[in-house]
């Protein structure tokens, strides 16, 4: 059984349209069937510092693998286009006017967890309750609400378990150098500024969430407050 989400993009000043389908398999991985990759794509040129992936079994880089089938960003897009996207999940569609860029960072939110990359699939379980153009604050809270209900099931699981969130800084780290280093690789091949950009967009979350975490969730204590006065 096959999880179907799709982005569909009007640009507003030409009428040009993108469409993008994307099926998660079982295990939420994302389905792509693609003839040999182009040597872009090739795990080594251009290796993410923290790819744990060995090239002699895995020859190519999973994300830009995916990138390629979906030629995000392909041709001379420009990263300030004005789109109207709209987001089609089972039991929702969600709409959106925004730029380009903001588009594909949504996209390659969803995109970069489900791909087989071993660094951004920590935040698969973020993904399968994809949240189109969600902001800091929302981003934050469902970081942490999958954090801790992860290490929920590790306590359950018998494994150690910890809850100062220091695993999920950790992992914004991680994201933050992978989106340095595949930002390179997508400038040495791209003709037009938008998917760089939209990776550019994604890791302005990431490189300030580990510092923003603290802040952001003392925003939203008092919510709590039914929980805390029992």
């Amino acid at each position: 059984m096959t999880y179907r989400i799709t982005y569909g993009l009007e640009h507003l000043d030409t009428g040009e349209t993108e469409h993008y389908t994307l099926d998660m398999d079982e295990a939420f991985n994302l389905v792509i069937s693609t003839p040999a990759p182009p040597d872009w794509a090739r795990l080594e040129q251009d290796k993410c510092r923290n790819c744990p992936l060995n090239p002699d079994e895995h020859p190519w880089c999973p994300l830009a693998v995916a990138l390629n089938v979906y030629d995000i960003g392909g041709g001379h897009k420009l990263s300030h286009t004005p789109v109207r996207v709209t987001v089609s999940a089972p039991g929702r569609t969600i709409s959106n006017e925004t730029s380009l860029q903001h588009a594909y960072r949504s996209l390659l939110g969803l995109i970069m967890p489900t791909c087989g990359c071993p660094v951004a699939a920590f935040f698969k379980p973020m993904a399968r309750f994809h949240l189109p153009f969600s902001d800091e604050e929302e981003t934050i809270y469902r970081a942490a609400s999958m954090y801790l209900l992860a290490q929920y099931f590790r306590a359950q699981a018998g494994l150690p378990a910890e809850l100062d969130l220091k695993g999920l800084r950790e992992a914004y780290q991680s994201i933050h150098m992978l989106n340095i280093d595949f930002s390179k690789r997508l400038r040495a091949i791209a003709k037009g500024d938008s998917a760089v950009n939209a990776v550019v967009l994604l890791d302005l979350f990431t490189k300030t969430m580990p510092w923003a975490i603290d802040d952001q969730l003392s925003e939203i204590r008092h919510l709590f407050e039914g929980f805390l006065n029992a």
